[in-house]
């Protein structure tokens, strides 16, 4: 769920400023870069809309065109070469992460800012309890909810919150205007098939059901469970054969510099060896 201490994150968005609190405020003296730019930007705003807009569009003309054969879900298999789901004439869906995906979480994360807590799974459960008013909708997520369900797709979220926090969960997307999600039928949980943080085998379990014809997340693993490793290996298999050709077409990602996979590259990692810069000029 929450992988990295947010106010760590913020160090990797080099050259982002920070923006003091007020005189008197008895807040920390600055926002962490990264949530400034994923909860208050434009560009964060507009990156998620964007990756709505082009889900819809992209799902709009899948639905008037052929019945596609093949889920946007792919299988694990033992060979390690996960494949895609069979459709068949199963009824169409689109699969959602729920945290930072379709909705944004600013009770937790402001909390987060304020106190420097590491992530603490108790404190996260409390949250997940009583912070149904204290968030937002993710930019574009409900119109883009309303225009699926307008096209007879429906809207599923895969969402690493626990199963015992359904009641809270569902009510969460109903306030923020997503509508209505039922436990089980369109509201996976962590623990409604195992109790891992992988997603797998929930979409499996989705697949088994639904002809998914595209995922969004902001996370590699709301995707697949299949690209792990060092930050090096993950980058290289996202744009890899198998998967560059997905992005933007059935899988779609949505901006998170604050927290989870997507951080925790070294230096080697983020700056290869032959890529790297000296200004001799200005050296001393």
């Amino acid at each position: 769920m929450k992988k990295i201490l947010a106010l760590v994150a913020a160090a990797s968005l080099a050259g982002c400023a920070t923006v003091p609190a007020p005189a008197g405020d008895p807040r920390p003296g600055a926002v962490p870069g990264a949530m400034q730019y994923l909860y208050g930007s434009a560009e964060a705003a507009a990156l998620s809309e964007q990756a709505y807009n082009a889900l819809v569009d992209n799902v709009r003309v899948r639905v008037a065109g052929r019945r596609p054969a093949e889920s946007a879900i792919l299988l694990p298999n033992s060979a390690g070469t996960p494949t895609p789901a069979p459709c068949g004439d199963k009824p169409y869906a689109a699969v959602f992460d729920m945290d930072e995906t379709a909705i944004l979480n600013l009770g937790y994360e402001y909390n987060d800012a304020v106190t420097g807590a590491p992530f603490d799974a108790a404190r996260w459960t409390r949250w997940e309890a009583s912070g149904a008013d204290k968030i937002a909708a993710a930019p574009g997520a409900a119109s883009a909810f309303a225009s699926l369900r307008a096209m007879g797709v429906t809207p599923i979220i895969n969402s690493n919150r626990n199963a015992a926090s359904a009641g809270p969960t569902a009510e969460a997307l109903a306030n923020v205007g997503l509508g209505a999600f039922r436990h089980g039928e369109t509201l996976f949980l962590k623990g409604d098939v195992n109790d891992k943080s992988a997603k797998d085998g929930r979409r499996r379990a989705i697949a088994a059901r639904w002809c998914v014809l595209a995922l969004g997340g902001d996370q590699i693993g709301d995707f697949t469970d299949a690209l792990d490793g060092t930050a090096a290996a993950r980058r290289a298999a996202a744009s890899s054969p198998a998967y560059a050709g997905r992005w933007g077409r059935s899988w779609f990602i949505l901006p998170n510099p604050v927290y989870g996979t997507g951080l925790g590259s070294n230096w080697d990692d983020t700056f290869p060896a032959g890529k790297r810069w000296t200004d001799m000029q200005g050296a001393k």
